[in-house]
């Protein structure tokens, strides 16, 4: 995975632009695909798995996107599951959590995305790979900005709560 001196670069490119995005990128930047399945072989027609991922250069994978949970209906188990199979093969995840408009003014953003960050936790036994993005769902393509300060506010929080549940070392990051 690359890294540079103080960061590490991660370009999550469609599936069928993987190969593509990792033969035209600085080799020190990652690359990721923008979903993975929770199987390795079977009767899944239009998904990837974690080995195709790999195969075409990538060795990181978004998980848990807003697009995934409510365009597409992806649970939270789901979720988990797909970040176990990921972690299994050897890829990187970027983990997505963070709540719609309406959960934010009823004031349910933690419990909304601490119950998002449960299951993802219950299938990581080593944060070296993962990583936990805020994605604040109520300000992607709505025309309403989170603020650094709102992103800080949900990062202490979750950082709060992994301590205190002890999941050791993690990483997060915030989409704005």
């Amino acid at each position: 995975m690359a890294a540079f001196p103080t960061s590490q670069v991660v370009c999550a490119a469609p599936s069928i632009y993987l190969d593509f995005a990792r033969s035209n990128l600085d080799p020190r930047i990652s690359v990721a695909a923008q979903n993975c399945y929770k199987v390795a072989k079977g009767a899944f027609t239009g998904e990837i798995s974690p080995a195709m991922i790999r195969d075409c250069g990538a060795d990181w994978v978004i998980l848990g996107h807003s697009e995934r949970r409510h365009v597409f209906g992806e649970s939270d188990e789901l979720i988990g599951q797909k970040v176990a199979h990921a972690l299994e093969n050897d890829l990187g995840v970027i983990a997505c959590v963070g709540e719609k408009l309406e959960e934010r003014e009823a004031g349910t953003t933690e419990e909304v995305v601490y119950a998002q960050t449960q299951v993802i936790a219950e299938n990581v036994k080593d944060w070296a790979n993962v990583v936990l993005a805020y994605e604040p769902v109520w300000a992607i393509g709505t025309g309403k900005t989170a603020t650094p300060e709102q992103a800080q506010e949900v990062h202490e929080k979750l950082r709060a709560w992994l301590g205190a549940n002890e999941r050791g070392d993690f990483q997060l990051a915030a989409r704005l």
